[in-house]
């Protein structure tokens, strides 16, 4: 199950990561994000031992959504090192949002 992310605590999280993370930025009125949201359950447990998962909100977090200039959501960004290096905008079939990932680690 992926972990809440919030401003005070995202950037160490990222940053103190051995593993790359994966942010789900999105909101519980959204269609998309709702439709999402198994998937990314299920990529958290399926690709633990490669990366870790985090979802934010970005109703209770707009500071963190304005700093990655998230204006659609869903949005995935991938951070390896502490730094954005892939994002992903919009829902996906899970084999393809398993391969944008794998194509990125």
């Amino acid at each position: 199950m992926a972990k809440a992310i919030t401003t005070a605590d995202f950037k160490s999280v990222i940053s103190s990561s051995e593993k790359p993370v994966l942010v789900d930025f999105w909101a519980s009125w959204c269609g998309p994000c709702r439709a999402l949201a198994p998937v990314i359950d299920q990529i958290s447990q399926e690709m633990a031992d490669k990366l870790t998962v985090y979802k934010c909100n970005v109703d209770e977090e707009p500071d963190l959504a304005t700093q990655f200039r998230i204006v659609s959501i869903p949005t995935l960004i991938l951070f390896k090192g502490g730094k954005p290096v892939h994002t992903v905008v919009g829902n996906m079939p899970k084999p393809a949002l398993v391969a944008e990932l794998e194509a990125n680690l």
